[in-house]
């Protein structure tokens, strides 16, 4: 969870090294990171960019994660609920809540990131400047209702969306030139 948190507006690896830094210093729970000084958690999290920023969003989750009894007592919530408390948290939105909800609480929500968007605009089965409810609404419309599906399927695209499909696509090592227009638009 704190992970989808500190993932906005940074690389992964990046996020990676600000939990290592709550790991080293033993803060990786939502009790000490609400009892830890501002600037000392803005430290920790450096890595992940907008520190600051990410810090107050942090202890704001943390707050809320708190006061609802933690996890054993939102996880007893239906999908729906848990879905709209989460995003009723200051710093979180859709895909956050949504990362939060597919991979922490396992429950088949769709995420719709910015390699998404890219991706299946650039093959055409989207204009790309839908609502991200709507597309949201599509894939878990179009794919079987399964926490495991999703999960790949969205890391699967996540992975597509950094090595090939990028802002700078390296369209010669795609496995989808067939289907993109943009593709087929170069040539």
């Amino acid at each position: 969870m704190v992970g989808s948190v500190l993932t906005q507006n940074t690389a992964w690896l990046n996020v990676e090294r600000a939990i290592n830094n709550l790991k080293q210093a033993d803060a990786l729970s939502a009790e000490t990171i609400l009892s830890t000084h501002h600037a000392r958690l803005a430290k920790w999290l450096k890595p992940s960019g907008y520190f600051n920023i990410k810090a107050k969003r942090l202890k704001n989750f943390c707050q809320w994660y708190v006061e609802q009894g933690g996890f054993k007592s939102l996880a007893k919530l239906d999908t729906h609920d848990l879905r709209t408390q989460l995003l009723s948290v200051n710093g979180v939105g859709p895909e956050t809540a949504d990362d939060i909800v597919l991979y922490a609480f396992e429950r088949p929500v769709f995420v719709i990131d910015a390699y998404t968007r890219r991706i299946f605009s650039r093959i055409g089965m989207i204009d790309g400047d839908e609502s991200y409810e709507e597309l949201r609404s599509h894939f878990e419309s179009a794919l079987k209702s399964d926490v495991s599906l999703f999960n790949e399927y969205h890391a699967l695209i996540v992975k597509h969306g950094k090595d090939i499909c990028k802002t700078r696509p390296r369209c010669d090592q795609c496995c989808l030139t067939s289907l993109c227009h943009q593709y087929k638009q170069r040539q």
